[in-house]
């Protein structure tokens, strides 16, 4: 996929209505884009003429449920590597790409393992590419307002045929 002039962020739970929110903004458009094909992500992305463009397709969602399926026991063996074959193949045609920015509503929510993916593995690949933040407009924003730099994502997809290898921290810490 062509890459948008528009930084581009993919958000994480929270209600649709967020994205309406947001897409308020005079310097961001957002959409609900869930369950929509990549098509139409490409076409909402590269249509943009905005410094922000925020939606909540999530190219690797499908590698991320295998994920999270295989470390808890209830995925189907061989599941993830399908998911991850398929993925990478779009992405290296170019009929996906992965956002500048992943921005995580509400982390602390999320069960263990989907936390470990959202926090650990994600950005073990591309630091400072994954953020936190309150599910709410205002917290969005605030991290639009200082989006930190740092190495984007590898050219190379080999992270995603290691992803088997990058167990979840099983470590209860209570709290």
């Amino acid at each position: 996929m062509e890459r948008a002039n528009s930084t581009t962020l993919v958000v994480v739970g929270g209600e649709a209505s967020l994205l309406e929110d947001l897409d308020r903004l005079p310097n961001v458009r957002a959409a609900s884009l869930a369950g929509r094909p990549e098509a139409a992500v490409k076409s909402f992305v590269e249509g943009a003429n905005t410094a922000y463009v925020a939606h909540d397709r999530d190219p690797l969602e499908h590698v991320a449920s295998a994920w999270v399926e295989f470390y808890d026991d209830r995925g189907t063996l061989g599941t993830l590597d399908v998911e991850v074959e398929a993925t990478s193949a779009l992405l290296r045609r170019g009929d996906a790409s992965l956002p500048d920015y992943y921005v995580v509503l509400d982390p602390e929510a999320l069960p263990p393992t989907w936390k470990h993916w959202w926090l650990g593995v994600l950005p073990g690949v591309a630091p400072m590419r994954v953020l936190p933040a309150e599910s709410d407009a205002d917290a969005v924003r605030r991290v639009l307002r200082r989006l930190p730099s740092g190495r984007t994502w590898p050219e190379s997809l080999d992270w995603l045929h290691r992803l088997t290898r990058n167990a979840p921290d099983r470590l209860d810490l209570g709290g």
